[in-house]
């Protein structure tokens, strides 16, 4: 009989109750290492991505092209890549952080202004990163592009209520030094080939570009939030394929415009690593954008 009560007593009886408890911490555990590890995957893609387009594009003027156009549209012009996300992610199943419920749509006119003045910006800002890639070596262009974080946060602050804290305010100051500094410095083997004026240019544009990056992803998040009210994954890629195509369109026009199209013929031939390499290098630059921008929105 004692025996059987000591039995009794060390004997544990799980509930019902704090079996659902246990199932769902186990479940609440899965999904964060699942979250960590998209993260991770994503931020892999995102900066090689970034990376290949960066140093592709380098490799695109050093090779012997000349084309700013040509350089700015393949910036843009692989958004169709994107196409299957908008699909494949359904609003009311995958949300970004939090899904929100649209009290009322847009009309379509408030959508084509938006979308058409996004294209635009974004057809300018490309260009600007363009002239910064064609007049600077790729670290210092690189280094410079980091100047974006910068913008990013102060554009967020006022837009859309980011606080500052400590951390922020320490980067914001060492980006701004690292960067400014470049523009003294010039005694690299290949900022040796490039003159004092076309140095200053794309210091300048690339600041440009950051800076304008900052606050077209400051408003890209103010319009989801005031204009269409939601944060779905599908919201944000229709917004970003859609403003890509207005841009795509605006670079076409200005490369017909600026008549360098007759020459991408001639420039393809004379390309010092070959016409094969040629089409290789703006179809993998195209590639690498759609790879950086369609991994950049599902990390967020």
């Amino acid at each position: 009989m004692k025996e059987a009560e000591e039995q009794a007593t060390n004997t544990i009886v799980y509930t019902p109750q704090e079996n659902q408890l246990d199932g769902g911490r186990g479940s609440s555990r899965f999904l964060q290492y699942k979250w960590w590890i998209q993260i991770v995957v994503f931020t892999m893609f995102v900066l090689s991505g970034q990376s290949a387009a960066t140093m592709l594009g380098r490799l695109y003027f050093i090779n012997g092209g000349n084309s700013k156009w040509m350089a700015t549209l393949v910036q843009t012009v692989g958004f169709p890549l994107m196409l299957p996300f908008i699909f494949l992610f359904s609003p009311s199943k995958t949300p970004l952080e939090h899904h929100h419920q649209v009290t009322g749509k847009s009309s379509w006119t408030t959508l084509v202004i938006l979308y058409t003045t996004l294209g635009i910006f974004l057809a300018g800002n490309c260009m600007l990163y363009s002239f910064g890639l064609n007049f600077l070596p790729v670290s210092t262009y690189s280094l410079i592009c980091t100047s974006q974080l910068a913008f990013n946060a102060l554009f967020s602050y006022f837009l859309n209520g980011q606080k500052f804290t400590p951390f922020i305010a320490n980067s914001l100051v060492l980006l701004s030094f690292s960067s400014m500094l470049l523009v003294f410095q010039s005694d690299s083997k290949e900022t040796g080939k490039i003159s004092r004026s076309k140095y200053i240019i794309g210091f300048v544009c690339t600041i440009a570009a950051s800076a304008g990056w900052g606050l077209m992803l400051s408003i890209t998040q103010l319009a989801l939030q005031k204009i269409l009210k939601s944060t779905s994954y599908k919201v944000v890629f229709d917004i970003t394929v859609y403003q890509s195509l207005i841009a795509t369109v605006v670079i076409l026009m200005g490369l017909f415009a600026s008549g360098e199209w007759k020459d991408i013929k001639e420039e393809m031939w004379d390309f010092e690593s070959g016409k094969a390499s040629y089409i290789i290098n703006l179809v993998g630059t195209a590639v690498s954008w759609q790879v950086f921008t369609s991994c950049f929105l599902m990390k967020r």
